[in-house]
């Protein structure tokens, strides 16, 4: 039974560091540098983006001991066992949001539109008002 708790203690060591390596990956992504870029001067004025950053993630561990007779009629002895395993994953999703203006008649915020995403709002809601009056029009048939 030592041999198990020491591999069980080796796979928890194992499974901390490499969480704690993959929350460190991704605080590494949210950095106020991401957000905000590298200034651009053109002219007198100075462009800086601004960016809306998204970062996500998940994992899962476990793992057991066990140990018991064998079952009638098996071969196999009696025995102890153990096992452990995780996984995990993470993402980051980075999009320029606003541009800030420094120029000497003053500073201004200048919004990036996103048409692309206007656009797949703008259908979401017509197919979700169409599919609304598709119901109301069959429930007032009945």
């Amino acid at each position: 039974m030592a041999n198990i708790a020491e591999n069980w203690s080796r796979i928890q060591t194992k499974n901390q560091e490499e969480t704690a390596s993959l929350v460190q990956r991704l605080f590494d992504v949210a950095r106020p540098q991401a957000v905000y870029g590298e200034p651009i001067t053109v002219g007198e004025q100075v462009v800086i983006t601004a960016s809306e950053v998204t970062v996500a993630m998940g994992m899962g561990f476990g793992g057991g001991l066990g140990s018991g007779a064998r079952a009638e009629g098996d071969e196999v002895p009696d025995g102890e066992g153990g096992g452990g395993g995780g996984g995990g994953g993470g993402t980051s999703f980075a999009r320029p949001v606003a541009a800030v203006v420094v120029s000497p008649q003053g500073v201004w915020v200048e919004p990036i539109v996103d048409v692309t995403k206007l656009g797949l709002a703008l259908f979401t809601m017509l197919v979700s008002m169409w599919m609304f009056w598709s119901r109301m029009r069959r429930a007032s048939r009945e």
